[in-house]
């Protein structure tokens, strides 16, 4: 039986004009109770419905020397001023707030105008925000870190890039990402190998008699083990991607994370296949009983969103 089980993951997109920029965020995790399916376990994050986190205390330096900043956590289309409430950045949890231009916004929240350290509660906050207005906008998010001295900067960020904006809020209208993450049992998976491959079960034979030299045996032992362990994780991987391309609207293969996972992937969904998708990974997880399946969502679009070149291009 698959184990399926779930952990959050995010990467950032890539929009930061005239604004400090921290370190790349770290992952994030959640806990969930499991939930037991008929053949497999399918235990997917989910946004909450009300957020309660509260942030904690960070130290500052004097009020006296620093300056107040506004720190844009994600863009979207608006025309109306909003408020999302205290989930912000800060020593304590923050306003945050649009900042309008046309019928685009950055929600923002005031903050120091200083470099913000990706610590774990400071990257948990400004995920707060863009899970809480994800639930009723469709979102850009900015890369965390993202600091401009006033609202007059901000609004020029939006005029100057307002149709690299539109564009990309119009392609993500009702449009989610999931992140999937495929794990298994190198060890478990030799085994099966040396059982189904002739030659590969003759070298092991050699090797473990010890009879003459074994070191050439060992050598082409190794090298035939990681050429059927290559083979089978590209078999695997093409065929889950096969198998979720009709309940997608795109995918990103990202770079697999130790030396157990196989596959690091995102998917972008439409809001009307959601549960489509869900139902294909449930399948998916009973099917390969041999591997493991963390399997996270929605998110904002993170491995979908790109703009960097028409920013920079607008300054």
């Amino acid at each position: 039986m698959a184990k399926t089980t779930t952990q959050k993951t995010k990467t950032r997109t890539k929009t930061q004009p005239k604004a400090k920029r921290a370190a790349a965020a770290p992952r994030r995790e959640r806990n969930t109770a499991t939930a037991p399916a008929p053949l497999g376990r399918l235990d997917r994050v989910r946004i909450p419905a009300t957020t309660t986190v509260k942030a904690p205390r960070a130290e500052t330096a004097p009020a006296e020397e620093i300056n107040e900043g506004k720190y844009v956590y994600c863009i979207i289309k608006t025309q109306q001023p909003l408020t999302f409430g205290p989930l912000g950045i800060g020593a304590a949890p923050s306003d945050t707030h649009t900042v309008t231009y046309r019928d685009i916004a950055a929600v923002v929240s005031t903050t120091p105008m200083v470099v913000q350290d990706p610590t774990r509660d400071n990257v948990l906050a400004h995920q707060r925000v863009n899970e809480t207005v994800m639930q009723q906008h469709t979102v850009i998010p900015m890369s965390f870190g993202t600091v401009f001295k006033t609202d007059d900067d901000i609004i020029e960020l939006l005029r100057s890039a307002y149709d690299a904006f539109i564009d990309v809020l119009t392609k993500m209208q009702d449009k989610f990402e999931f992140g999937l993450k495929v794990l298994w049992d190198r060890d478990q998976i030799i085994r099966e190998i040396e059982e189904e491959d002739e030659d590969i079960r003759r070298l092991k034979g050699e090797i473990s008699s010890q009879k003459g030299s074994t070191y050439f045996a060992r050598m082409q032992y190794g090298r035939l083990i990681d050429a059927a362990l290559q083979a089978r994780s590209e078999r695997y991987v093409a065929e889950i991607f096969q198998a979720l391309r009709d309940v997608s609207v795109a995918s990103r293969s990202n770079k697999p994370i130790g030396d157990r996972m196989i596959m690091n992937a995102a998917f972008l969904v439409g809001r009307e296949t959601e549960h489509a998708f869900d139902a294909r990974v449930k399948e998916i997880g009973q099917r390969y009983d041999k591997l493991t399946f963390k399997y996270t969502g929605p998110w904002p679009p993170y491995n979908f969103v790109n703009i960097r070149l028409k920013l920079e291009r607008a300054h």
